[in-house]
């Protein structure tokens, strides 16, 4: 029977990182650092996880992700972020979490085998939309998996009740402009180069929704495609698509 790649959020935990370092003083602001056996300077993916920005989920699934890549000579930062659920958590906490673990990749650089010149933001899901916005202001080049790149369109096809609304604490309506600057589609042009990675089977976060970033995006931005793949597959090592995920960081590095 093929693996359904869900069972990532399930799977036992990968082993523990190589340094669990903190970026600020709140108990969610760390990240676990995994360094390949290399003797050179390691590119860096600051990795972030996804979870609808609720607290119930975490760091540990895409630890799997970054043991896989450091097995392919990728360092990775897995870091965890202030979800709903978790004192302030929600908006604007996590987007100014994932900001500041970006810009503490100058101190680890100091302190670690990293090469400062090969640095990429990598985040699925909600993940993904943190990333993307983190990427603006790092000037950091980013491999969106699975994104929601458009908290206005998903919040207005889910409702209030959806995980954007609740994320953000109402609907566009009502808070225009905190929509205004936490989605990732209303803060184009980035600056950055970005890599989309979508199923078009993903039926948590529709592949238009990442065709149609695409394309307002211009030359920023590209769409890797993974026919008939879920939403769970880019961040997968089980899975067949996983090579294109490895090879689309490469690409940006």
């Amino acid at each position: 029977m093929a693996r359904n790649s869900e069972e990532i959020l399930t799977d036992r935990p990968p082993r523990a990182a190589d340094a669990r370092l903190a970026y600020g003083s709140e108990p969610k602001q760390f990240g676990d650092l995994r360094l390949p056996d290399v003797d050179r300077l390691s590119p860096l993916a600051v990795v972030v996880h996804g979870g609808a920005w609720k607290a119930m989920y975490n760091l540990i699934h895409t630890g799997h992700l970054c043991v896989a890549l450091a097995a392919a000579g990728i360092a990775t930062w897995n870091v965890e972020y202030r979800s709903v659920g978790d004192v302030d958590g929600g908006w604007p906490a996590a987007g100014d979490d994932v900001a500041a673990a970006a810009e503490h990749v100058g101190e680890l650089v100091e302190r670690y085998p990293l090469d400062r010149e090969r640095v990429v933001l990598v985040g699925h899901s909600a993940g993904g939309q943190l990333a993307l916005r983190a990427a603006k202001g790092a000037q950091l080049p980013v491999i969106a998996l699975a994104p929601v790149s458009d908290l206005r369109e998903s919040a207005e096809r889910v409702g209030p009740e959806g995980a954007v609304a609740r994320f953000l604490g109402g609907m566009p309506d009502e808070l225009p402009d905190r929509y205004a600057e936490a989605s990732p589609r209303e803060l184009l042009p980035l600056g950055v180069r970005q890599i989309l990675v979508h199923g078009t089977a993903d039926e948590e976060v529709p592949y238009e929704m990442s065709k149609r970033y695409v394309a307002d995006a211009g030359v920023e931005a590209e769409l890797i495609t993974l026919e008939r793949a879920g939403h769970f597959e880019p961040i997968d090592p089980h899975a067949r698509e996983w090579p294109r995920t490895v090879d689309a960081v490469r690409s940006l590095l």
